[in-house]
């Protein structure tokens, strides 16, 4: 299964992809994560403002972005939010690839060329970019993250035979398998409820490594001792849930 479809003259176009990128008072960084998106790469970047108070949505509208209100709270609600956005265009409009991106500039946006190839050159269809095989630098993980990922990713591994390294939010996943998956998490269990799901449906998955550094700005689940214990006990939760 390769994604290519046929271009002008005898040459072939490259897989349409879309980008998803949730929001909330992200105005210090969107715009560099949008800047650093390879050029030509992406047909249609949708920021899903998640109901902001500063100027997160016009920085990202000036960058040339979609920009989406969601203003029911939530890290699941606002990617639910951009999935309802691909799912009303008509069916040729709508991409082969979507990739998932924090709008933090914690991720590095240029290597989302290595979070495509796999599905586009090996017929994968769920990609992870691993914090845990890439370059971290100091002090952008806190250790409760780190202990929650091995938690979490051992969960899976013992209860679902799947093995990943992270439950990184920046991934790439075919339309068609995204869709498969009916994704229904509003917050905190997102990445490892499409994880978990990946698994049981055996969709062809794979991780590869990507780098990480400190996020800009306060983190709104691990700034906070009431965030961190919720979203521990919500990614728990999630898996056991799909068991």
């Amino acid at each position: 299964m390769h994604f290519f479809r046929e271009g002008h003259g005898n040459g072939k176009a490259m897989a349409k992809i879309n980008v998803i990128i949730p929001v909330f008072n992200e105005s210090g960084s969107i715009g560099h994560v949008l800047n650093d998106i390879p050029a030509g790469l992406v047909e249609e970047v949708i920021v899903v403002n998640n109901g902001s108070t500063d100027n997160t949505a016009e920085i990202a509208r000036s960058k040339g972005a979609t920009v989406l209100l969601e203003a029911r709270r939530g890290y699941g609600s606002a990617c639910l939010k951009g999935i309802a956005h691909i799912r009303r265009k008509p069916v040729e409009q709508q991409p082969d690839i979507v990739v998932f991106i924090d709008g933090d500039y914690s991720d590095y946006p240029e290597q989302m060329p290595d979070l495509i190839r796999p599905i586009t050159e090996q017929g994968f269809e769920m990609v992870i970019g691993s914090r845990e095989k890439g370059t971290r630098i100091k002090g952008s993980m806190a250790p409760q993250q780190i202990f929650g990922n091995w938690l979490a990713t051992s969960m899976i591994l013992w209860l679902f035979g799947a093995r990943f390294s992270d439950l990184g939010p920046f991934r790439a996943i075919t339309w068609k398998a995204l869709e498969s998956l009916e994704m229904r998490d509003t917050n905190y269990g997102w990445t490892v409820e499409m994880q978990v799901k990946a698994a049981k449906k055996k969709l062809r998955f794979t991780e590869v490594p990507v780098n990480y550094r400190p996020r800009i700005g306060v983190s709104k689940v691990t700034g906070t001792v009431k965030g961190t214990i919720m979203a521990g006990y919500k990614i728990i939760t999630t898996i056991l849930k799909y068991y």
